[in-house]
């Protein structure tokens, strides 16, 4: 009898078929996800009318600097294989249809409506602005990304504005941060203190007739650009400039940086430093080599200012040659 059983039993377990879709058993998470990202990659191209390129990062990216090669090849977008009706550059989709400045300007007052009273102004400063604010969007060393856009309408669903938090290198300059969101995204900063900023959406904001925002899949390697410093700095010789540097090196830090911190002030102190000082060193110490050559580009345009050495975490900055800059002022 009991052979029996143990036959029936394994007569059982070698006629069910253990099937995946079987029920009462639910499809595998990795399995669905798998046919998701198929079913979006075999869509139809997307059609975007937005007048401007296509970029990973707007706000730190100058397209007039000219890469001098670059880590992948530019055939390889970052939208997709046919995704995008935009050819890709390898640092940008450029617009192909002639872009109307005007009626875009017009279009976006008219989502924007009537300007906010102060009493209007502060209730929406009240209800965002604090830290606990679920509405709230984090800016990190990339700056302004493109898929930021995205986010910036998905959170305008069902908020009137969006509270952005700012972080790292693109606090240098916060006036490049709030352009390119308003520029981008067609809404208004109404607030702004320190590295925080209200991004208001507009009166007749229709989130169903928002503009189609074409994702990035991945984040494109960056390209190769011209070598930032030089061995001879210009308009000194070869002594002038090693003694330039080792006085930096030697000099006491104007002030120390940390990794993703708010660097709002460092222009201004900068500047400061520059009417004794003739060299100045920062003291940029866990920030990364990567965050100090892009702090010493923006030091370079802001101030303005000449990077001449970036060793160890440390920028050394020049003030330049005042004899020249006040030959060249008429």
């Amino acid at each position: 009898m009991r052979n029996r059983l143990f036959s029936f039993r394994r007569y059982l377990s070698q006629s069910i078929q253990h099937d995946l879709y079987d029920p009462p058993f639910s499809p595998s998470t990795k399995i669905q996800k798998r046919l998701t990202l198929k079913s979006s990659m075999e869509g139809d191209t997307l059609k975007s009318d937005l007048p401007f390129q296509f970029m990973y990062s707007y706000s730190e990216t100058d397209p007039s600097i000219k890469p001098i090669s670059f880590r992948e090849s530019p055939k390889f977008s970052p939208f997709g294989p046919g995704r995008l009706d935009r050819k890709w550059t390898g640092i940008s989709a450029p617009v192909h249809h002639e872009v109307d400045r005007k009626k875009i300007e017009e279009d976006r007052n008219r989502v924007l409506g009537a300007p906010l009273d102060d009493q209007e102004v502060a209730e929406l400063v009240e209800r965002y602005r604090h830290s606990d604010c679920s509405r709230q969007i984090n800016l990190g060393k990339g700056g302004v990304t493109h898929n930021t856009l995205d986010d910036i309408h998905n959170h305008w669903k069902k908020a009137e504005a969006v509270r952005i938090k700012c972080l790292g290198v693109p606090t240098l300059d916060m006036d490049n941060i709030c352009f390119h969101l308003e520029d981008k995204s067609g809404g208004k900063v109404i607030y702004r203190n320190i590295n925080i900023l209200l991004l208001y959406r507009g009166r007749h904001y229709d989130f169903n007739n928002r503009p189609v925002i074409p994702l990035m899949l991945w984040k494109p390697y960056a390209p190769i650009y011209p070598k930032l410093v030089k061995n001879v700095i210009e308009g000194l010789t070869h002594e002038e400039t090693k003694e330039l540097r080792n006085r930096g090196l030697n000099s006491h830090p104007l002030m120390k940086l940390t990794r993703n911190g708010v660097y709002v002030n460092v222009v201004e102190r900068v500047r400061e430093a520059f009417k004794t000082e003739e060299v100045v060193r920062l003291d940029c110490t866990h920030v990364g080599t990567s965050d100090c050559k892009k702090i010493g580009v923006k030091l370079r345009d802001l101030v303005p200012c000449v990077p001449i050495l970036f060793k160890d975490e440390q920028i050394i900055i020049w003030r330049g040659n005042l004899d020249q800059e006040q030959s060249s002022d008429p």
